[in-house]
């Protein structure tokens, strides 16, 4: 079996030509060098490796799993299988880093990082290096790049990946612009969601969203959508779209924030009881009907994908109240349909319910 060796990329006069490896240099050990068909030269000879991945982006959901395909081939094809190299990574997006995902030769492989344990290829026929990530979580969404590296010669594809999911404005309990970008991802997170992307809030806008006060977003550009114009949002005279501040100090300016929940596996309801309770009397009814107080981002979740529409106003767990409603009727606030909020009320007071979020 050939020895992988991994050397950092030296910039050597004439070494222009060298594939790009993000940081790895696959060398072959002496006895490796005709692994496969025993022509180490047929690549450089007439016969081109070829990457075919998707054109379209993929969607899925939170906590279920997703296979990203990949697949090569050779033109013309080879009578004879070749040992090939495998890397899969996440691309550099909004600021993050690039993420090293999964190398593997045959049957061996390394995970790296939060993937560790969640991924593998799926290898179910020749020449099929897919990858399936198991229990996907929030920030796993992005542009992912599938390499085959066979000798000297490499070719890629990228595969892009979107979590189903809801986008909603977030606002301190302070008040208006009091969250700098740092303090926005906190109370995303607090909330069970993430801070959107420009490419989820401008999905958002196209799904009707509509919303005058501007809020962070992913890469620390301050947005708003507007689908109908008018005098506090930017004047009458502007077309809807996606307005935008551009990007902003992440600490010394302050906004709200734009979260973005994905679909649950578990379930939010309204807690039947026979009395309003205080914040804390909700808390704990929650607990003893052996769940949790639903967060903001649960509960947008639940009115969009799961269809909950009631008109009782109930506590959550960042100390507002609110209500979902699908399908607008009279007595039930505004003729279309959303997530109504009361703010945040005194948590003494006992004028509302509650909304309880209970695991699959």
């Amino acid at each position: 079996m050939g020895l992988l060796l991994l050397v950092l990329p030296l910039l050597l006069p004439g070494a222009y030509g060298l594939p790009f490896y993000n940081g790895f240099y696959y060398a072959n050990s002496a006895n490796d060098q005709n692994a496969g068909n025993g022509q180490g030269k047929d690549l450089l000879n007439g016969v081109k490796l070829v990457v075919e991945t998707p054109e379209e982006t993929l969607f899925t959901y939170q906590g279920t799993s997703v296979i990203l395909p990949c697949r090569y081939r050779y033109e013309p094809a080879l009578v004879s299988p070749r040992r090939v190299r495998i890397k899969w990574w996440k691309l550099s997006e909004n600021g993050a880093p690039e993420k090293d995902v999964l190398v593997a030769i045959g049957l061996r492989h390394r995970t790296f990082g939060d993937y560790q344990g969640r991924v593998h290829l799926r290898q179910d026929k020749e020449h099929d290096v897919s990858l399936e990530i198991q229990d996907l979580r929030l920030e796993d969404y992005g542009r992912y790049r599938c390499e085959v590296i066979d000798g000297l010669e490499d070719e890629s594809g990228l595969v892009e990946l979107e979590l189903r999911g809801v986008v909603f404005p977030y606002q301190s309990p302070q008040g208006r612009y009091q969250l700098n970008f740092h303090e926005g991802q906190q109370v995303c997170a607090e909330q069970g969601a993430a801070v959107a992307s420009f490419e989820q809030l401008f999905r958002a806008w196209e799904e009707g969203l509509d919303w005058c006060n501007a809020g962070w977003l992913q890469d620390a550009t301050v947005q708003y959508p507007i689908m109908l114009p008018r005098q506090p949002c930017g004047g009458p005279g502007l077309a809807p779209g996606v307005r935008s501040y551009g990007p902003r100090h992440r600490r010394l300016h302050r906004y709200d924030v734009f979260c973005f929940a994905t679909a649950l596996k578990g379930r939010v309801y309204y807690l039947e009881h026979p009395e309003k309770l205080t914040l804390t009397e909700a808390r704990e009814a929650c607990q003893e009907d052996g769940a949790t107080i639903a967060k903001v981002g649960q509960l947008f979740a639940a009115w969009r994908f799961q269809g909950l529409d009631r008109c009782d106003a109930g506590w959550l767990a960042d100390g507002s109240a609110r209500y979902p409603v699908v399908h607008p009727h009279p007595n039930c606030g505004p003729p279309e349909p959303g997530v109504r909020s009361f703010g945040f009320p005194d948590p003494q007071s006992r004028l509302y319910g509650v909304y309880c979020y209970r695991q699959p």
